[in-house]
């Protein structure tokens, strides 16, 4: 038994249980954290909504199912909106059981981003930590953690600087990056086949950028990803030539990799602050290189004329440009960045030194 060991209760997201494809990039940043914690001999406990399953390379880590209504995701609300919480909403009935496994656990690690886990920080027995997962897209939600972070400056953490920056704290903040494991992406060489496009299918993602991007080039997009919007899909189809958008649905990571790992280039089109940028990173751990937008998290992943290229926000022209030269970029440069910046043992590395300095700090 490792000594240094920590017991860790980790809550997953409550828009969706663990492998519905709702929580996004939380889901997949939760499992690489808790391969990479177990694999360095920590005691790791899921607390997430009910149907949630992990893979068997996290059959180790104990998980609790807790019954309840999705909590509504601030993606779909304006900056501006209230704090909802639905009768008899998953949220509570989450925290309620974190705090009670908190008591006899080192840390309770948050994974969601909502009001009610973030406010209960300075308030319960447990040791709260949370791992910012969205830039600044609520007011309520800035101004709390901009207010918590002059008292317990130690308990949040952030992925990227861009996302960072979208807060007022008043400390330098703690930015983790993120990981994942390696040997679940294949890396190709080859450096012919189609444009991609990977994340949830709605307006904030832009996909219409990268469809006019294919529709120009006369190339096909293959499309991945969670339709949360029919209708703002429907009329991104409309927008370009019959056969312009090729759509795959939503993969397991395994069926991602093989797929994508094929195309010649990722297109990475946000219309707002991404955190990070899973995809961008899945994308290059295939040899995969990157066109994106220069805006929020992918702007600190994507290495120009290396790993790809950072073209002007919402410059469908430069995007096109920048698409017709994605053959000057190795592929083998593509993972090796992925392999120095984003594996999951190193993401495990750099959460387990956060708690434990959040945690010698309360007891200094």
């Amino acid at each position: 038994m490792n000594p240094s060991a920590l017991r860790l209760v980790l809550v997953s997201t409550p828009i969706g249980y663990i492998g519905s494809g709702r929580g996004g990039g939380v889901e997949l940043t939760l499992i690489s954290l808790i391969k990479g914690l177990l694999e360095l001999g920590h005691e790791v406990i899921v607390v997430a909504p009910k149907g949630s399953k992990l893979p068997d390379s996290c059959s180790k880590a104990e998980i609790i199912n807790v019954s309840g209504i999705d909590q509504p995701s601030w993606q779909h609300q304006d900056t501006s909106s209230s704090i909802i919480i639905p009768p008899s909403a998953v949220l509570p009935r989450l925290w309620e059981k974190a705090l009670e496994l908190g008591r006899t656990s080192d840390a309770v690690l948050n994974f969601s981003y909502d009001w009610l886990p973030i406010w209960l920080t300075p308030w319960v027995e447990a040791d709260l930590f949370h791992l910012i997962s969205m830039g600044g897209v609520s007011e309520v939600m800035q101004n709390l953690i901009s207010e918590l972070s002059r008292t317990n400056p130690n308990r949040f953490a952030f992925h990227t600087n861009r996302q960072a920056s979208d807060y007022s704290l008043f400390e330098k903040p703690v930015v983790l990056g993120n990981g994942f494991d390696l040997k679940c992406y294949q890396l190709r060489i080859e450096s012919k086949g189609n444009l991609a496009w990977a994340g949830r299918v709605a307006p904030e993602k832009g996909l219409e950028d990268a469809v006019a991007v294919a529709a120009a080039l006369s190339e096909c997009l293959l499309v991945w990803g969670v339709i949360d919007d029919p209708e703002y899909a429907a009329l991104v189809e409309a927008s370009a030539p019959e056969g312009t958008i090729d759509w795959r649905g939503f993969l397991s990571t395994e069926q991602l990799q093989r797929q994508l790992g094929t195309c010649r280039a990722l297109l990475n089109t946000p219309k707002w602050n991404e955190a990070y940028g899973n995809v961008v990173v899945e994308a290059m751990a295939c040899g995969v290189p990157v066109v994106a937008y220069d805006r929020g998290g992918p702007g600190e992943l994507i290495v120009p004329g290396v790993t790809g290229w950072l073209v002007p926000p919402d410059d469908v022209r430069s995007m096109i440009e920048a698409t017709s030269r994605i053959d000057e970029i190795d592929r083998q440069e593509c993972r090796n960045w992925v392999e120095r910046s984003a594996s999951h043992d190193g993401f495990a590395k750099r959460v387990v030194d956060w708690i434990k300095a959040g945690l010698d700090a309360k007891e200094s």
